[in-house]
């Protein structure tokens, strides 16, 4: 068997999730909402179900799709993009695998900031390459143009930026997303964005896409996603923003991972981001208030809460809590002993990782939050 699977972990998200059902146990581990996804694009799936085709799609996406997605960003961001820019993929997960091996070659170095979501690295691998993390430190988790000017070697063919961040919910200013495109366009390296996040802003924050930037748009390939948008992440529609010219060498690659996605779902996310803009606010203050309940009760039970500015995930520092324990012990002992689900962020970095974090997801209806905090202050006894 290939040794990179052979001797690979299973994933954090999947053992986590995994030992919460063995125990019973609230998961606030693997990141997927329990409530909030718009009914409308649910009638728009069956439709396209029973009266559609439900044959192979094209490779690239359905039509109607792509230009939805190229619309959704020019009114969005005023992108200017066309069908041509696009290949729809099936998740964003795949997406990234498929950019990663159109653009990375055997022998080369990519750059990812860690804690990191933990495919990139096995995906570069994959491709022959080797992975350089840059660490992002807490509680401020900022890129430093030393740092990453450091990390760049003459092997360097690529970066990986997450714009929001996912674990640390972290929304890089336009200070740091510069620094990125100093870096890239000086040293002559794609910059691979996933921007899966980007409508999840919980503070009235506004987000910026990389590839708008000035020099930005030819080097610049994104992954999208309609689970994060419309919180029905069991679809698996994802998409590749890019050139025309990057983007069709990216649907090469993904024309052999998956060929194509299912054109009922493909259909509804179309009917979705052509009538949908009016369901991001709601969206946003939904996953708002969901984050004030946890953080709230987090924080009465005696942890130190990092504030998240997107995403559906925030980070407890038990160190700052008082606990003299680390990540991975705390974890276990959660889901195992005190009924929680959690998840380490150690899992994130391979060099040189924190281990005083947990993640915790709470796009949750209210009684999974209480019943979830509750059982964190149960864990918090353990170690007291």
């Amino acid at each position: 068997m290939n040794p990179l699977y052979e001797t690979m972990k299973v994933s954090v998200f999947e053992r986590m999730s995994l030992a919460a059902a063995k125990h019973g146990a609230v998961n606030l581990g693997q990141g997927f909402p329990d409530f909030g996804w718009p009914e409308e694009i649910l009638d728009a799936a069956a439709r396209a179900l029973t009266e559609g085709s439900n044959q192979y799609a094209p490779s690239r996406g359905l039509p109607q799709l792509r230009e939805a997605i190229a619309d959704h960003y020019d009114r969005h961001f005023g992108q200017q993009l066309d069908p041509d820019h696009i290949c729809v993929t099936s998740g964003a997960t795949e997406a990234l695998g498929a950019m990663i091996l159109a653009t990375v070659k055997p022998g080369d170095e990519v750059i990812i900031f860690t804690p990191a979501y933990d495919s990139y690295a096995p995906m570069i691998r994959r491709a022959g390459a080797t992975p350089r993390e840059v660490a992002l430190r807490p509680p401020n988790w900022r890129i430093e143009r030393e740092t990453l000017e450091a990390a760049v070697t003459g092997r360097t063919s690529a970066v990986i930026f997450n714009n929001p961040h996912n674990p640390t919910g972290r929304l890089f200013g336009a200070d740091e997303l510069q620094i990125i495109a100093d870096v890239a366009t000086a040293r002559d390296l794609t910059v691979i964005s996933d921007e899966v996040w980007e409508h999840v802003l919980l503070h009235g924050e506004s987000f910026t896409p990389l590839a708008s930037l000035p020099g930005m748009a030819g080097r610049t390939m994104k992954a999208g996603s309609a689970g994060k948008i419309f919180s029905l992440t069991g679809w698996k529609v994802g998409w590749i923003v890019a050139s025309p010219e990057n983007a069709a060498v990216a649907a090469r690659a993904h024309q052999f991972l998956t060929f194509a996605t299912a054109p009922n779902l493909q259909a509804a996310v179309a009917f979705g981001l052509e009538q949908g803009d009016s369901w991001i606010e709601p969206m946003r203050q939904r996953f708002s208030r969901a984050l004030g309940r946890m953080g709230e009760g987090l924080r009465q039970s005696g942890f130190e809460v990092l504030e998240p500015a997107s995403t559906y995930f925030l980070c407890v520092d038990l160190k700052a809590s008082g606990l003299e324990v680390d990540d991975e012990t705390f974890a276990r002992a959660a889901v195992e002993r005190a009924g929680v689900a959690t998840v380490p962020v150690s899992a994130f970095a391979e060099e040189d990782p924190s281990r005083h974090l947990v993640r915790l997801c709470f796009a949750k209806r209210d009684e999974t939050i209480d019943a979830g905090v509750e059982a964190m202050a149960r864990a918090k006894e353990l170690f007291a």
